[in-house]
């Protein structure tokens, strides 16, 4: 299993002001404790041990946090945007975490789930995939199609297949190194146009399909409300937003 991940803590939060007025979003509490240890902890449960994590908005809160660099059993290390690069940029800013380690998890550091994530690694080495997206298809908005053999031919309809897409993205991902070669430079880049390349070349990007579990993007204050309500963190709701865009 890998044992480091990316996890993204840079977006603005704007769909959730104003609780991330001077608060990054992965940091707005969720039952008592940093939305993002959530996260944190289902990667551990996988063996993951270190994990960088980038920061933009408000970044001193990160450091008031986690002031150790640890959680739990967890090394943390941060890398500062002082502009937001988005998913592709951020990804390629950190590559020399991560080029070495062997596979890794990307995971988006607002979302709220419980999903099997062995599930996605037997998938991954299974298919010897380069890219393996977490997708579900019991959620919406479902923007990612997959041919029979479970690889990603379509994000959004982007590569003319005609096919807007069956299954919704996770923001989780598994990545292998390999993955650095084709960004080229550090720069303003999501991470979807660098897939959809990758696909147009025949390389083997995945789908994943994991539906059980619970899983929410915690991307509005209504979202918000429900799963940090007076019982903790709930079981997520059916209507999402989209990952697969950048996230703010």
């Amino acid at each position: 299993m890998p044992t480091r991940a990316f996890v993204l803590g840079a977006g603005l939060g704007t769909r959730l002001r104003p609780l991330t007025e001077n608060l990054p979003k992965p940091l707005v509490p969720i039952g008592g404790t940093p939305l993002v240890t959530h996260a944190l902890r289902h990667l551990s449960s996988v063996g993951v041990r270190e994990t960088i994590i980038n920061t933009h908005h408000a970044a001193h809160r990160w450091a008031e946090a986690f002031p150790d660099f640890r959680f739990e059993n967890l090394h943390l290390s941060f890398r500062h945007e002082p502009v937001l690069l988005d998913t592709g940029g951020g990804l390629k800013n950190v590559q020399d975490f991560l080029e070495h380690s062997g596979t890794f998890w990307i995971y988006n550091g607002d979302i709220l789930t419980d999903l099997p994530l062995v599930k996605a690694w037997t998938h991954h080495t299974r298919q010897k995939n380069l890219v393996t997206m977490v997708l579900r298809s019991t959620q919406e908005p479902r923007h990612v199609a997959i041919d029979t053999d479970s690889r990603i031919v379509d994000i959004r309809g982007m590569l003319g297949t005609g096919r807007n897409g069956d299954f919704l993205f996770t923001g989780i991902h598994l990545v292998e190194p390999a993955i650095f070669q084709y960004i080229p430079r550090v720069e303003v880049k999501s991470i979807i146009p660098i897939y959809l390349d990758l696909i147009r070349q025949g390389l083997p990007v995945g789908g994943a399909v994991v539906d059980e579990g619970r899983w929410s993007d915690v991307g509005t204050v209504d979202e918000y409300a429900r799963v940090s309500g007076p019982q903790g963190p709930s079981a997520p709701s059916s209507g999402n937003q989209n990952p697969t865009t950048s996230r703010r």
